[in-house]
């Protein structure tokens, strides 16, 4: 196939890595450094869905791949799919589960699926009201698109309300104040053809920018797959219970969603609940689940992008069989619940049995292949990150990294100065480990970190810890 991915971050390098083969042309758009070896870079707005179903026309391209949300929500994938073009991502009203928290919060009500009680304020009365009625710790969130750091979790008052104050001096800005979710949390992809909802492997993320879950809320520092503490139904479980009743609902509207829905989760004392949905690949996590993946993605996303998914894999079950297993509350299998909230830290997590052995998926999960390596990603990133990040540094010893043993390395925010890479991000570069268990890929990509140099960098040492 000949196949256009946009985007230029961490997460389009690793799905351009995992849809590179010899039978595929890649074009990438605009793309970074790293991922010059895998296609060929091209010079385009990615948020011009006219220009961007324009080139596809030209080149012959069979497949889109939408990676940032920007270009969702923007209407791209509509402007391709109308161009008779197979497109993996969902429409502008469909990429609404995203681009408006309100909007996504009326679809699970509608669905029935189990999420945080929460306010859409459009004042700050409205937000003083809510942290009085939800209490401490205080959840704000921007109602609309953040680029992952839009959300507040505190038990400082003035803070939380300094946050819903910026999120309300936006253009039509709304703040959304949510209950404190006290577990675990979780990072599920199901990929989506308007019709099912097939879920990948989990993941966890760590989403504060320092060791132990402090500091700021960032887009993410590293990342885990798979997780050996999670009960082995769980994504077969989230896809039955979360995922396709949303898939449903939105069907039912006239929106039918085709791509990826990022199902943000939290395994509370009162049943797993949702954090947040994402409409793309999440990032890092998606460095961490796509390494994993033997299963070629390719024919996976074009086949979601044609409605197939069902057919290719063998009709699965809709929701209504046998309930799914796997969604019961922590308090139930003796974990302890964690002060997690609501963003993907990865700092807390429960134990579980060994030994088990995963049921075979309602959803065509046993018809995927993945590797038995573990995979841990952990994200260098620019001084001043997750705040204004210093760009233009030299980043060195990338070739001595990816020579390390069962390392790769993924450029999140890197350029080409004409002189070699330089920093142009605030996420600037992922090492991405592989082993035979969580701990042994965990060495892996440590190792690599460090053998780069980037001028004031910084990184969590405690990723995947204790795994």
């Amino acid at each position: 196939m000949n196949i256009l991915i946009l985007g230029s971050g961490g997460r389009e390098h690793a799905i351009a890595r995992s849809l590179r083969s010899d039978d595929d042309v890649l074009y990438i758009a605009p793309g970074n450094p790293g991922m010059a070896p895998l296609g060929t870079l091209v010079d385009l707005d990615v948020l011009d869905g006219a220009a961007v179903a324009a080139f596809a026309r030209s080149k012959g391209v069979d497949l889109v791949v939408v990676g940032p949300e920007a270009p969702l929500v923007a209407g791209v994938a509509d402007a391709v799919r109308e161009a008779g073009i197979d497109v993996f991502g969902p429409s502008r009203e469909a990429a609404r589960l995203e681009g408006s928290k309100a909007f996504a919060k009326e679809v699970m009500a509608s669905a029935g699926v189990p999420t945080a009680r929460s306010r859409l304020c459009a004042s700050l009365g409205e937000v003083e009201a809510a942290l009085n009625a939800f209490g401490a710790p205080h959840v704000v969130k921007d109602d609309g698109l953040a680029a992952g750091k839009g959300v507040v979790v505190t038990d400082d008052r003035d803070a939380a309300l300094a946050h819903a104050e910026a999120c309300l001096a936006k253009p039509d800005g709304k703040a959304l104040v949510e209950e404190f979710l006290d577990g675990l949390e979780v990072s599920l992809f199901c990929l989506c053809d308007g019709h099912v909802a097939l879920p990948l492997e989990p993941a966890q993320d760590y989403k504060r920018a320092y060791d132990g879950g402090r500091g700021p809320n960032t887009g993410g520092m590293g990342s885990y797959s798979p997780l050996p503490w999670a009960d082995p139904g769980l994504a077969d479980a989230v896809a039955a219970e979360v995922a396709q009743p949303v898939v449903d609902e939105m069907a039912r509207r006239g929106t039918p969603f085709v791509g990826v829905l990022y199902c943000g989760l939290a395994l509370t004392s009162e049943g797993v609940k949702v954090v947040e949905f994402n409409v793309r690949f999440g990032d890092p996590e998606t460095q961490s689940v796509l390494a994993r993946l033997v299963t070629p993605l390719a024919g996976l996303l074009r086949d979601a992008a044609r409605g197939e998914l069902a057919s290719a894999l063998g009709e699965p079950e809709r929701a209504g069989g046998e309930p799914a297993e796997g969604l019961e509350p922590l308090a139930e299998k003796g974990g302890e619940p964690s002060r997690g909230g609501s963003e993907l830290n990865g700092d807390e997590r429960e134990a579980t049995a060994e030994g088990e052995e995963k049921p075979a998926s309602r959803y065509g999960l046993r018809r995927l292949e993945w590797l038995p390596d573990a995979a841990v990603t952990v994200v260098l990133a620019a001084p001043g990150y997750p705040g204004p990040a210093r760009a233009g540094d030299p980043v060195e010893g990338l070739a001595a990294a990816e020579g390390v043993p069962g390392a790769h390395v993924i450029h999140a925010g890197t350029k080409d100065s004409g002189g070699g890479v330089v920093s142009a991000g605030g996420r600037v570069v992922a090492c991405v480990g592989m082993g035979k268990d969580v701990a042994a890929a965990r060495a892996a990509a440590y190792a690599a970190v460090s053998e780069i140099r980037l001028k004031g960098a910084h990184f969590r040492t405690d990723v995947a810890a204790g795994m």
